[in-house]
């Protein structure tokens, strides 16, 4: 059977839990000023089977005051994690949240890093689960431990070393910033400690690679607005970044449902950047 690696929609997930080979779910859920409602949600109810990963604790990793406010877990630390959660290799994984896919994509992004292409995220999230009319459960399972281990990445990062060469117009990389367009001009900074944007990055709001119902556009039509963002380029030679490597997933995913390859990643993003006050800054 064919493995899912971008997105799953809702019946196909039903089917594969029914008929198999069956996945091992991922619920992200998670709230920016609300550390702990994510947890609270998956107790309250979550997909059959689910398991849940906490965007600070099992999606990032240790913060030293200038790699940025969501840094890159370890690898060997991050696969021991989704061996002991019964992931095993080859295996499907399927991640979702109730935010428009915002941090499940994260996940999703990270299993690419670690070398695993079986992975996609739920289009329409937790809403369009129960919308659909499948149910939701309180209990939590166990599963054996998997033999998950990290492969070649299938992902790639850039540092910021890299980003200021884009600034400084000794390389050909375009850096494309997923936040919102008030935040990209330097308005309503509430997270970071200085507002704009890096110098030269154009602005891909993640949002708006949903529709009106929360879903991801079609293919067709995000490989249309990514194009005429990123004119001539290949989505590898974009360096995608947002306010701390979290949403810039989502662009990555939208990037590769287009079939425009896979673009690169700035970790540290815009909360490393500022980390350093002599970093260049834009605004407007």
């Amino acid at each position: 059977m064919e493995n899912y690696t971008t997105l799953i929609q809702h019946h196909e997930l039903d089917a594969l839990m029914r008929d198999g080979p069956v996945p091992v779910i991922f619920d992200c859920r998670f709230d920016l000023a609300a550390l702990d409602s994510g947890a609270q949600g998956y107790a309250a109810g979550h997909l059959p089977g689910a398991q849940y990963l906490h965007l600070d604790r099992d999606l990032s990793g240790q913060k030293t005051g200038c790699n940025g406010r969501h840094p890159l877990p370890e690898r060997s630390a991050f696969a021991s994690l989704l061996a002991r959660a019964g992931v095993n290799r080859d295996q499907q994984v399927v991640v979702y949240d109730a935010q428009g896919g915002m941090f499940a994509a994260r996940a999703w992004w990270l299993l690419r890093w670690l070398g695993h292409s079986a992975v996609a995220v739920l289009d329409g999230g937790l809403q369009g689960w129960q919308a659909a009319g499948f149910a939701l459960q309180t209990a939590t399972i166990e599963r054996a431990l998997g033999n998950f281990e990290a492969a070649p990445p299938l992902s790639a990062t850039v540092d910021r070393e890299t980003v200021l060469a884009t600034v400084e117009g000794t390389s050909r990389l375009s850096v494309v910033d997923a936040r919102a367009p008030d935040r990209f001009r330097g308005e309503n900074e509430t997270l970071d400690p200085r507002g704009g944007h890096i110098p030269g990055a154009s602005n891909r709001f993640f949002k708006d690679n949903l529709d009106a119902n929360g879903v991801f556009k079609p293919a067709s039509l995000l490989r249309v607005e990514f194009q005429a963002l990123l004119g001539h380029s290949q989505a590898n030679r974009s360096i995608q970044q947002c306010g701390s490597g979290v949403t810039a997933c989502h662009n990555v995913l939208a990037l590769a449902i287009a079939g425009l390859g896979e673009a690169l990643l700035y970790p540290g993003s815009w909360s490393e950047w500022v980390s350093d006050p002599q970093a260049p800054v834009a605004a407007g």
